[in-house]
């Protein structure tokens, strides 16, 4: 005969070979029964709290890397840009034309200058973060919006304008977008 939670071995392996493995079978088997059906030992609800409480604190205990160090010339550079493109914005040739070097001034024609700052009517512009080419010369990723009275729709183009140390840490741009 056997009991409840007992595994049967009898024809299967020989009397005395199976006493271990009963023995075991016996220590076992209460065990697997608190496991099973309603009356578990340990509630699945609770493994799941737990578990969601540690995937949501893990990132909180996390070190934050410390933000890397600025070149000192990084935000005279990003102020030029700034300026250059907030004069494109408000169509004001004049302060565009002090921001530019002398490379950038030849390297395009006039008219091509003249059309860049001419009123673009409701527009913005986005500056990403720059990246330092060499010492002295950054390169800003932009993104000029320009809307359009007829078409609802604003265009994006995208550009990038090079900004060059000329000397005393005065900044001017070298590449309009």
């Amino acid at each position: 005969m056997s009991r409840a939670g007992e595994f049967r071995l009898d024809g299967l392996i020989p009397h005395n070979a199976s006493m271990h493995v009963r023995e075991t079978l016996r220590c076992v088997a209460p065990a697997t029964r608190r496991l099973s059906g309603r009356h578990r030992a340990f509630p699945c609800w609770l493994l799941s709290l737990i578990l969601c409480l540690l995937f949501l604190l893990h990132p909180a205990t996390a070190k934050t890397k410390p933000a890397p160090t600025l070149d000192p010339g990084y935000v005279p550079a990003l102020a030029a840009a700034d300026h250059l493109l907030h004069a494109w914005q408000s169509g004001d040739i004049e302060s565009g034309m002090v921001l530019l070097t002398t490379h950038a001034k030849q390297s395009v024609s006039a008219d091509v200058v003249e059309r860049f700052f001419s009123d673009p009517g409701p527009s913005a512009y986005e500056i990403t973060r720059g990246k330092l080419l060499k010492p002295g010369r950054y390169e800003f990723p932009v993104v000029l919006v320009i809307g359009n009275a007829k078409n609802s729709h604003p265009r994006r183009r995208f550009s990038s304008i090079v900004v060059v140390n000329t000397g005393n840490n005065d900044w001017a741009v070298d590449k309009l977008p």
